[in-house]
């Protein structure tokens, strides 16, 4: 095997603490939801981690969809992503029935219980590349940001299948499967870097401070316009301004990011374990009435201490170990039933 390339390596190290930072927002962005409405600080924080991490959650699986996309290997993992899909679709479908009895929840295969709409788009997101494999780089990103644009208008409820966040968010699918590390990190150097960083800072005090009127619905991409109440025909006007200001929170979010190797790389390596795994924990916390007893600073700051901790503990090598058949089943048997399959074809 040929010797990995010094820059592929540095980017790898980069995007996987990337993914490790980001599984950490996702995981304190869904343990302080519950709370946004009646803590400032948290409702400022919210708006914060939404105005980037799914964009960028989507940019790093399109940059790590580079070495699995076509052939054997992207059948794999799409014919895995499926199975993932089946096994925790029916995992939360039963705790939420029989535990978490959570309300206005689709328990149907067809629409993606809350996180796992990722698994869902996911798969579709590599199907739309495989389909524009010829087109030219722009072509695609053109057709992708038409595409999470249009979307929009369509009159139904944006969680059947996963539509409307497939398309939301296929643009910065594309980008990232483009993704350039090397202009990248030519770009981003000390001062350039610093200043991303002091400007993703500096927008989390400007949402704060001027954020309360963003309705969350636009943020989370998984509603049409219909369902947000804009219904002229200018609607997709704000998705555009919509990307443009998660473009702008995800270059200077990139600022906070290590070059370095180190144990968060290590960690990055398993955040698909916090991502699947990490509902259990929050379902958990609410159903537990822990909820009713974080009213102070101090309590919102235990909660977030516990999400990062957990969010460690979850991405330990331990917890692969136990998790492993159900987060990463094999699809072995289902490659050796489809190849069978086909010998019988005539």
């Amino acid at each position: 095997m040929a010797e990995e390339h010094p820059l592929e390596s540095r980017g790898e190290t980069f995007f996987l603490n990337l993914r490790l930072m980001l599984i950490v927002t996702v995981f304190v962005g869904n343990a302080i939801e519950p709370l946004v409405g009646r803590m400032g600080g948290l409702h400022s924080l919210y708006l914060w981690i939404f105005s980037f991490h799914m964009p960028l959650f989507v940019l790093v699986t399109g940059y790590f969809a580079k070495k699995s996309l076509n052939g054997s290997a992207g059948r794999k993992v799409l014919l895995q992503i499926g199975l993932q899909y089946l096994i925790f679709q029916s995992l939360y479908s039963a705790l939420d029935a029989s535990l978490f009895h959570v309300d206005n929840i689709h328990h149907s295969f067809f629409a993606p219980y809350l996180l796992l709409w990722f698994l869902a788009s996911h798969a579709c997101w590599r199907l739309l590349m495989l389909g524009m494999g010829k087109w030219s780089r722009t072509a695609q990103i053109v057709f992708a940001a038409a595409a999470g644009v249009a979307v929009g208008y369509l009159q139904l409820d944006g969680i059947w299948f996963s539509i409307s966040r497939t398309f939301v968010y296929l643009p910065f699918f594309v980008i990232g499967y483009h993704f350039n590390f090397a202009a990248f990190a030519r770009l981003y150097q000390k001062h350039f870097k610093t200043a991303a960083a002091a400007g993703s800072l500096l927008l989390l005090v400007v949402l704060g401070t001027l954020g309360s009127g963003i309705p969350h619905g636009w943020l989370y991409g998984s509603m049409t316009y219909m369902q947000l109440g804009v219904h002229e025909w200018y609607a997709g006007i704000y998705r555009l301004a919509l990307y443009v200001l998660q473009a702008a929170a995800s270059m200077a979010f990139l600022g906070l990011v290590p070059y370095g190797l180190s144990r968060m790389t290590d960690w990055g390596r398993r955040t698909l374990y916090v991502f699947l795994l990490h509902g259990l924990v929050v379902r958990l916390a609410a159903v537990s009435g822990v909820y009713a007893y974080i009213g102070s600073a101090a309590g919102a700051a235990v909660l977030l201490l516990a999400a990062v901790l957990m969010t460690i503990l979850l991405a330990q090598p331990a917890v692969k170990r136990l998790f492993h058949p159900v987060v990463e089943p094999s699809v072995s048997w289902m490659i050796t039933l489809q190849r069978a399959a086909l010998r019988r074809t005539p």
